[in-house]
């Protein structure tokens, strides 16, 4: 698979510098633009220009996306190092938009869970190979949320060199490279596994290696100089976060860099499931998350932090997955953002809010669930924990809105920072400036701010009671009163949650 993915890649380079020479007094302009900005995007992605016209002018980007001067855009670069690439060996890469004069460094890790055997890891690529290979990559991206350079969408971070390093690993950012060694044989159907074991390590699997190489090409561009690095990441890539910080932190170290690095994890805070799975793993849609790390782990060559790795006996290492179990070994400082009721915690239990009928059960664990959340995040210093229906948030356009308290996630966020620069400077951190940050109320929607839920089906904006009603579920036996409910929620929304 990556002497296909190499070949491919080569193809692509002599398609796209034919098309390119083609038009290249036309794109003389642009490229005047660039050098005016002092961004020059890599051989690469030039070469790619022509290609990523057609990519961007098809993907329906927004009014606001097309207004904005290009000048504003990230830029693709991709690795100097062509050996550490994504699955199916094209070069990996980032997106970059430097602010002159800034110290302060925003990377994000992208989201997108991840493939665990031949079969997932086919399918995969199959039917989203942006997340397994570079080919499709634009030349630019424009970023929202923290990632904009928007001072109302971004009050606190708009001034910052983002880097944005796209998924294309499949390894939850921990892989390190070809597996070492195989997952374990079946009983049965030996040869049939040994087959499948053989054919899955054609893909490359080297997240946390991206992520160093990463740091390496922004060398040049003054990351050395830095003096905060924010590792941030959503999803997947907020897992990301929590297993490659400590290693990044001491990264720079090596290199000579005094930067505090710092993590953000969006919705990659996750609990163990409690549904009842196969024996038969790895196989398509049989595995439970922790059993498609157990066996990812071994396909990927996967690392997790050291002093989480000491915990754990050999084999036991996938528990370094999970936050609440990885957090106390960490020495790096993290906020941590997590929905209360995470809807992808909920899709691992197969249950899909305004998507299919409800049993009386999965109502009982979406309360459950709530309760569990926060009880992992008691010990967190920093966090902002919403009871909502939800996933991501830091790179959404309205993310400003959302409030915990009384006080909005970017509002949090900087918190957070004055905090940790006035205990950097021996000073007395400023009070009435909360970090600690989690909903009161136990139900799902409890917030007023909470983003608005919509049925699938009718695509009409729903109440929580509504969408149960919708569900199939029975509110009067559930013990609910559809009339009073309404208005306990409204008064738990109303004093803040």
């Amino acid at each position: 698979m990556r002497i296909l993915g190499q070949i491919t890649f080569l193809l692509l380079l002599w398609e796209s510098w034919c098309r390119n020479t083609k038009v290249q007094t036309t794109k003389k302009s642009t490229h005047g633009n660039q050098a005016a900005n002092g961004i020059q995007a890599s051989p690469e992605a030039v070469l790619f220009s022509g290609s990523i016209s057609n990519n961007r002018g098809t993907g329906g980007t927004s009014g606001s996306e097309s207004t904005r001067d290009d000048a504003d855009e990230m830029r693709l670069h991709f690795l100097k190092n062509l050996h550490v690439t994504c699955n199916d060996g094209t070069p990996a890469g980032f997106y970059l938009k430097e602010v002159r004069g800034s110290r302060r460094w925003l990377l994000f890790l992208e989201g997108g869970w991840c493939c665990y055997s031949k079969e997932t890891c086919d399918s995969r690529y199959q039917n989203i190979p942006r997340l397994m290979s570079s080919s499709g990559w634009p030349l630019t991206k424009s970023g929202h949320g923290i990632l904009s350079n928007q001072v109302a969408e971004n009050p606190y971070w708009h001034n910052t060199n983002i880097v944005v390093i796209p998924y294309c690993s499949s390894d939850v950012w921990s892989g390190t490279g070809p597996a070492s060694t195989p997952p374990p044989k079946r009983r049965q159907g030996r040869e049939k596994e040994q087959n499948r074991n053989a054919n899955a390590t054609e893909y490359a699997f080297m997240g946390s290696l991206i992520i160093r190489e990463v740091i390496k090409d922004l060398i040049p561009k003054g990351i050395k100089q830095a003096k905060v690095v924010l590792l941030s990441g959503a999803s997947a890539g907020g897992t990301g976060v929590l297993l490659n910080i400590e290693r990044v932190a001491n990264y720079l170290e090596q290199l000579g860099a005094e930067a505090q690095v710092r993590g953000l994890v969006d919705s990659g805070w996750f609990l163990e499931s409690k549904h009842q799975r196969s024996p038969n793993c790895p196989e398509t849609v049989t595995c439970s998350p922790e059993d498609a790390i157990k066996v990812g782990l071994r396909l990927w060559n996967g690392v997790v932090p050291d002093r989480c790795r000491r915990l754990y006996k050999k084999g036991e290492e996938w528990q370094c997955f999970f936050g609440y179990k990885l957090y106390s070994t960490l020495s790096s400082p993290l906020f941590v953002v997590q929905w209360l009721f995470d809807e992808e915690q909920l899709r691992v239990e197969n249950i899909y809010i305004g998507g299919q009928h409800m049993s009386n059960e999965q109502w009982q664990y979406i309360q459950n669930l709530g309760r569990e959340l926060k009880n992992s995040l008691r010990d967190v210093t920093a966090v902002f924990a919403p009871s909502c229906l939800s996933h991501t948030v830091i790179t959404k356009s309205n993310w400003m809105t959302f409030q915990v308290r009384g006080t909005s996630l970017p509002r949090a966020l900087h918190c957070w920072d004055r905090s940790l620069e006035a205990t950097r400077n021996n000073r007395t951190p400023a009070k009435g400036c909360p970090f600690h940050l989690v909903d009161g109320c136990h139900w799902p929607q409890c917030n007023p701010t909470c983003p608005i839920l919509v049925d699938q089906a009718t695509q009409q904006e729903l109440t929580l009671l509504q969408m149960l009603v919708a569900m199939g579920l029975d509110l009067r036996k559930l013990g609910l009163n559809p009339k009073s409910d309404v208005d306990f929620l409204t008064s738990m929304g109303s004093n803040g949650g």
